[in-house]
């Protein structure tokens, strides 16, 4: 009976959800029942193959006791994310409030809790909130009301520090705010472009501070050496730079090219020789250096390029001819150590033929083993690895070689992509064995070209289109889909989605997908939202955005539609500001939860919000409404951005905030303090957007005879005073 194999088969991992469905399908016609927490939690690693039906229908009790056996708790980290998010939802109406919902709640499910959820009230443990691995997004959420009520900031958590606000620090006393960047600086909390910018601001608000030196290091990228006590001297302050994250900047944007500028000038840097001593100073900053400092002294600095997150492709070039010269400590490519291969492994995924192949393959490939097995490094750079280790010359057809054949032990490598050639693997790789180990050989870095021999066999078993278990599990061989192959699917599964845009396909895949998705049956909820919010929320037709619930809203992480059409922000806000209604008057709290969909807001609506002390950012300022800004004056502007105002004049050129300056009174401008211009001299007439559009019949002859009834008024104001006079 398999309810006698339960103990056993519960204990393996790595079931797939389709595996673990079939065996709980076949447990359950046997007669197992889920009755309590006991029998629950013996399902352990086969709980993946849950379907959301028998979830739906288990007592919300039942889950909360489950999850309170030991061991369970960490299987729920595997479930799928329809599951994830069925299972908070049991335990929310288990529990007794906030305090027991974060106590009970297993860090696998802690992102799904939604953050409309999170009001911690005046009593809360403070340990259960530090040990639970929060997002930013809903840290921002906790922060607020946490930092009121904790007197000891030092005894939070970063999960939970990564959540400040600019409005929260607005209203720091300059001591409280001290010991905040201390900490910060400390436990190395990781924050985003725009806590730091804001951060900046706040500390030039108190005046040069005397002590930086736990500052957190990202901070520095915002400051300058003026606004450092005692006027800090230049290679001091460039030391600070170069050990901070630059990535924290867009790599083009002018504030990260200001601050490489300004770091050469301080080492007085006019040629493009760059010293050992200077790229020690310099730091990350070196990953700015174009490809011709790379070619006349990267030898003093190829240290700080292996750290480098990225590269233009012009300095991929430098960086391949310097290494292939052997005009570097490390010699040629030829004479390359396991441990030569250890220091330069940040070059790795730029490495290209001439060097790989160059490498001594009885140092490369076992160092590479062991490499992976240490370091995650994304499928798409190690199959760029394995391209260029293939040799140029493909074999020709002549059937499986011998010493070919794909065993077990092949198959569990994940280095296979690089033991056969193209044709080497259409030749050895059966129907059967793919279609049994779909899910491991799918997560392998295959080369393009070995992606297109996979997909060739996958279209000759499946003619009709995959099955779910092969959708799922798509890994890299998404991005050889065709409409054509994507019409043949269906999506009807949330987790489907998920799994399908998780491989971050381009904008026209993904298109296909979330329209296939809809045609299918599929339902915009919470999941679903999850799936399309970070980066395919625009692909969303009107007819989809408008089926979207509150509750899916409010349910959902957050989405991200900054760059979607006004149309998509213009529907999606009021059903998220009806989704947090509740909170309305819990600021800046309702302001996070409300800030992403904003680009709809009235312009009522963002003046009740200036008067909330919410610090939005110039960013968020230019992506609302154009409509719905020119209706606020400058006081109201002022109110709004808060410590953030300032960024109007650095941003004055910029055509959103231009429109909005030429609409106001010069007069009211000059209030802000900013020296901004080209506002509306006092004394003119402004005649409306509405009169001005009127150009033919009644409408025209109105506003004519308006403007003569101005005239003939102005006129008669004239008369007077000089009668009077």
């Amino acid at each position: 009976m398999l309810s006698s194999s339960l103990p056993s088969l519960s204990k393996v991992q790595g079931w797939d959800p389709e595996q673990a469905g079939a065996i709980l399908e076949k447990l359950f016609s046997s007669g197992y029942q889920i009755q309590d927490g006991q029998s629950l939690a013996a399902l352990g690693s086969l709980v993946v193959g849950l379907s959301h039906t028998s979830l739906e229908s288990i007592p919300a009790q039942v889950v909360l006791d489950a999850v309170k056996v030991p061991g369970f708790a960490k299987q729920l980290e595997t479930v799928p994310p329809t599951l994830k998010t069925t299972f908070v939802e049991k335990l929310v109406a288990a529990t007794a409030g906030f305090n027991d919902l974060v106590k009970y709640t297993p860090d696998g499910l802690v992102p799904y809790i939604p953050k409309s959820l999170l009001v911690p009230g005046d009593t809360f443990n403070i340990q259960d909130l530090n040990d639970k691995p929060w997002t930013p997004e809903q840290a921002a959420i906790l922060f607020p009301d946490i930092i009121k009520r904790v007197p000891e900031i030092h005894s939070l958590s970063p999960s939970i520090l990564q959540g400040v606000t600019c409005a929260v620090a607005a209203d720091m006393d300059d001591e409280r705010f001290q010991q905040l960047l201390s900490v910060l600086g400390q436990k190395n909390v990781q924050l985003s472009e725009e806590q730091l910018s804001c951060l900046a601001k706040r500390v030039l608000l108190s005046g040069p501070p005397e002590d930086f030196n736990n500052y957190p290091k990202d901070l520095f990228l915002f400051l300058r050496p003026s606004d450092l006590a005692g006027g800090e001297n230049c290679k001091k302050y460039v030391t600070r730079v170069g050990k901070a994250n630059i990535d924290v900047l867009e790599r083009d944007s002018p504030q990260r090219k200001q601050l490489l500028s300004e770091a050469l000038a301080c080492l007085d840097i006019h040629d493009l020789q760059v010293t050992k001593k200077d790229a020690a100073i310099l730091g990350h900053l070196v990953c700015d250096l174009g490809a011709d400092y790379i070619a006349a002294s990267g030898n003093n600095f190829l240290t700080q390029l292996n750290q480098c997150q990225s590269f233009t492709p012009e300095q991929i070039k430098a960086i391949q001819a310097l290494l292939s010269s052997g005009r570097t400590s490390f010699g040629l490519p030829s004479t390359w150590s396991s441990s030569t291969l250890e220091e330069l492994s940040g070059l790795l995924p730029i490495f290209d033929h001439s060097i790989l192949q160059s490498i001594p393959a009885n140092v490369l490939k076992p160092w590479l083993k062991d490499f992976l097995h240490r370091t995650h490094m994304p499928t798409e750079q190690l199959a760029s690895v394995v391209k260029n280790l293939h040799p140029s010359r493909q074999k020709r057809n002549s059937g499986c070689p011998a010493d070919k054949t794909i065993t077990q032990e092949v198959l569990d490598d994940e280095l296979m992509p690089l033991y056969y050639d193209n044709e080497e693997l259409r030749q050895c790789l059966g129907d059967a064995t793919l279609q049994a180990n779909f899910n491991k050989i799918s997560s392998y870095a295959f080369t393009e070209e070995q992606l297109m021999v996979l997909k060739e066999k996958l279209d000759r078993i499946y003619p009709d289109g995959y099955p779910d278990s092969v959708i799922n599990s798509m890994g890299s061989l998404l991005s050889l889909m065709t409409p054509e192959d994507i019409k043949k699917w269906k999506l009807n599964s949330p987790d489907t989605l998920v799994a399908l845009l998780d491989n971050a396909p381009d904008d026209e895949v993904a298109r296909e997908i979330i329209q296939q998705y809809g045609k299918s049956g599929g339902q915009f909820d919470a999941t679903a939202l999850d799936a399309v919010g970070g980066r395919y929320m625009c692909s969303l037709t009107q007819g989809q955005l408008k089926t979207i619930t509150e509750n899916a809203i409010k349910s959902a992480k957050t989405l991200n539609i900054g760059g979607c059409p006004q149309t998509t922000k213009d529907i999606l806000y009021p059903k998220a500001k009806r989704a947090y209604s509740d909170r309305h008057n819990e600021f800046p709290a309702y302001y996070n939860l409300i800030k992403p969909y904003l680009g709809g807001a009235p312009g009522e609506d963002l003046r009740a919000l200036s008067k909330n002390n919410v610090n939005m950012d110039i960013n968020t300022f230019k992506g609302l409404r154009k409509d719905a800004v020119m209706q606020l004056k400058p006081t109201d502007v002022k109110q709004l951005l808060g410590m953030n105002v300032a960024e109007l004049k650095t941003q004055e050129n910029d055509p959103f905030v231009r429109d909005w300056i030429v609409k106001q009174k010069q007069s009211e401008l000059d209030t802000l303090g900013l020296g901004l211009r080209g506002g509306i001299p006092d004394g003119y007439i402004v005649v409306p957007d509405e009169e001005k559009k009127q150009t033919s019949g009644a409408p025209r002859a109105a506003t004519i005879a308006h403007l003569l009834h101005l005239f003939a008024a102005f006129l008669l104001t004239l008369l007077l005073a000089s009668f009077l006079s």
